[in-house]
């Protein structure tokens, strides 16, 4: 008898087609799917889902646009502000409130989850949520012996960031939101002696009305008025943002690069580097995959599976996770995890991609 797999998830989604064909290569029947939309409206779907024992992976909600509005109304309620406005197609906006909506739902799932012992998960809601807020994750990981850059803590805005880079004499962060995904307002900061400064970031800045808004561009913007970086470092300190040391990526040519490590069970699995001419190597930001074992040496190739297996520990109700790391000289740091690592589309390891690999592992 077949285990039944249930996604919550987005119907239509790549991850979800995805997982579907795998089942069919497989020949595993479909997983069903319960919509995110659906099951924040009526959470009583969850029982009725998973009425026979069996699996259920949890998808991130953004795939779906209503979803999303769901959960960032609900985290406004929470913190008690006033509802926002939907956010227009790759706004930035109220990311703070969104990770409330959004962490009370797993919370609520959690409880759901304890009434379904005969229900195996994925990845455990806590272990989603403690990913999905990436300055608690790298505390996280380095409170388990996890290679880390530096974490210089929260940042509350440009002044703030000034006082931050002279108490710890550096020149150059990264500055991250701290409920972020998939590069989303990551900015690499920099300035020199001469007062000079730049703010290279996937978020472009729109000023009218006498606000600033914020959206997710593919093309890199780079700032260098002080005015432009005062108002994108305010803007996003607002939806709380953290910094971190900057790491140089090993070179590949004109390019540079980091990479992505899938996890499965513990053991690192599907590895890819993220090549790019810029400092984020993102895929979706129009960069090119290469092979990781022809880039890494020995010794390097050895960190990374060390490493990757190291973090893994520090989730161990996660079965399928994805790391971000620098390898250099030997030594690996782990940039981001993410607990929807696993859209690697086409990627093998072992001859099969991590859909397969996943359910081959279940």
């Amino acid at each position: 008898m077949h285990t039944q797999l249930t996604l919550l998830a987005t119907q239509g989604s790549k991850r979800v087609r995805l997982m579907q064909a795998a089942r069919a290569q497989l020949r595993l029947p479909p997983a069903q799917v319960l919509e995110w939309r659906d099951w924040l409206a009526q959470p009583a779907l969850l029982e009725e889902a998973l009425r026979q024992p069996g699996l259920l992976k949890i998808e991130p909600p953004g795939d779906d646009p209503a979803a999303h509005r769901l959960l960032l109304q609900a985290g406004c309620r929470l913190l008690e502000r006033p509802p926002v406005a939907a956010p227009e197609h790759g706004e930035l906006l109220a990311m703070d409130a969104w990770f409330a909506g959004f962490t009370s739902a797993m919370t609520a799932l959690a409880a759901q989850l304890l009434e379904l012992p005969h229900t195996r998960v994925f990845n455990a809601p806590s272990d989603i949520s403690r990913m999905t807020d990436k300055l608690a994750c790298q505390r996280h990981l380095a409170a388990h012996g996890v290679p880390i850059p530096a974490l210089l803590g929260p940042v509350h805005g440009y002044e703030h960031l000034q006082a931050l880079l002279h108490q710890h004499d550096l020149d150059r962060v990264y500055l991250k939101p701290r409920y972020g995904s998939s590069a989303s307002g990551v900015v690499a900061y920099r300035r020199n002696r001469a007062g000079r400064q730049q703010a290279t970031t996937s978020a472009a800045l729109q000023h009218g009305g006498g606000a600033v808004r914020l959206f997710n561009v593919k093309r890199m913007a780079r700032y260098e008025t002080t005015a432009d970086i005062v108002a994108l470092v305010d803007a996003l300190a607002t939806q709380e943002l953290y910094a971190e040391a900057w790491l140089n990526k090993p070179r590949c040519g004109d390019s540079h690069y980091d990479l992505r490590v899938v996890t499965m069970a513990g053991q690192p699995a599907h590895r890819v580097a993220r090549i790019g001419q810029h400092m984020m190597t993102n895929l979706h930001l129009d960069n090119r995959r290469g092979d990781a074992s022809g880039l890494l040496n020995a010794a390097d190739l050895a960190a990374l599976e060390e490493t990757a297996a190291l973090a893994a520990r520090a989730f161990p109700a996660s079965h399928v996770t994805g790391y971000d790391l620098v390898v250099r000289h030997g030594q690996a740091h782990v940039l981001e995890a993410n607990a929807f690592g696993d859209l690697l589309p086409g990627l093998l390891w072992q001859g099969i991609d991590t859909y397969t690999a996943q359910l081959t592992h279940a």
